[in-house]
């Protein structure tokens, strides 16, 4: 499946970082989330990527036209520094449109720009680029064409601190909550959508405000809901708390790490069956040649 991936606000909430470079573009560790999360889809088999660009374009092109994969890649150097090879490989097998989309352009706006880029497919992804998570991806596909679903979206609970009041006309407070304990969710920007849900965008309009409220009145909008792990990089105080992770190495979004893992730890283990296979034949050998010399000296 194609995946489009909204590339082109502003990041008014990250000024620290977005007044220079495209919020996509902030990073984390050696790249930047953009690159995080479309090695996650790359991690499932969706390696076509349509980008709808916007503010500083220029910026996110320059990015994969120079890309550098030894930054973050192993690498053999020889003959005095004029040549390297590397050991593993990242975006060689990637697909990218880079599409402008406006400057101004909201996500409604952006995506109908790009429709023509999406071929003959009949369900696509898209994603805001501004989040993290380790959803498994293909089950939310299949809830979402098991659902008939023209649109679904991951709905997760939010992290924030704040508390929500429930009153009364006069100001009486009936009830005050953290909002994490709530049964409040919030869209995480993981989408995926069919085809036609260009048939309930009018000109101008925001993707989840009237085209969605339509599908309401369809029941063809679903919200998958998900507790694992989901961190948004909305604010300065949320980038610093992704990068605290990847610092310690706790990078639970990183699933192509995982499976990496997941199949060393699975040799490993095999290679400790055996190792304990082989020790129980030959303690076996040995019971068996002791008793053999046992009966062998009895007169």
């Amino acid at each position: 499946m194609k995946v489009v991936l909204f590339c082109g606000g502003m990041g008014m909430r990250l000024r620290e970082f977005s007044e220079s470079i495209p919020k996509p573009m902030v990073t984390i560790g050696y790249r930047p989330i953009l690159w995080h999360v479309m090695k996650y889809y790359a991690h499932f088999g969706h390696k076509e990527f349509i980008l709808c660009l916007g503010w500083k374009a220029d910026y996110i092109k320059k990015y994969f036209l120079e890309y550098e994969e030894c930054i973050s890649k192993d690498f053999v150097l020889s003959s005095g520094g004029q040549s390297f090879d590397l050991l593993s490989s990242d975006i060689h097998d990637w697909k990218i449109t880079f599409c402008d989309t406006g400057a101004s352009s909201n996500i409604g706006e952006r995506l109908v720009a790009v429709e023509k880029h999406l071929g003959d497919d009949d369900v696509f992804l898209a994603n805001y680029t501004d989040g993290l998570c380790n959803l498994n991806l293909p089950d939310m596909i299949e809830t979402h064409q098991k659902n008939e679903a023209i649109a679904s979206f991951v709905a997760v609970k939010p992290s924030q601190s704040f508390h929500t009041v429930t009153s009364q006309a006069d100001g009486r407070v009936d009830a005050i909550e953290a909002v994490h304990e709530t049964d409040i969710r919030i869209n995480a920007g993981y989408f995926v959508l069919q085809r036609e849900i260009f048939n309930y965008i009018r000109t101008g309009e925001e993707l989840v405000c009237e085209p969605f409220n339509r599908l309401i009145t369809k029941n063809r909008l679903f919200a998958h809901q998900f507790d694992g792990f989901f961190g948004c990089m909305d604010t300065f105080k949320e980038k610093q708390s992704l990068d605290d992770m990847y610092a310690r190495g706790e990078t639970p979004w990183e699933l192509w790490k995982q499976s990496v893992r997941d199949d060393a730890g699975s040799r490993v283990n095999e290679d400790l069956d055996l190792i304990y296979e082989m020790e129980k034949l030959s303690s076996e050998i040995r019971h068996c040649d002791s008793r053999t010399e046992v009966e062998v000296r009895q007169p």
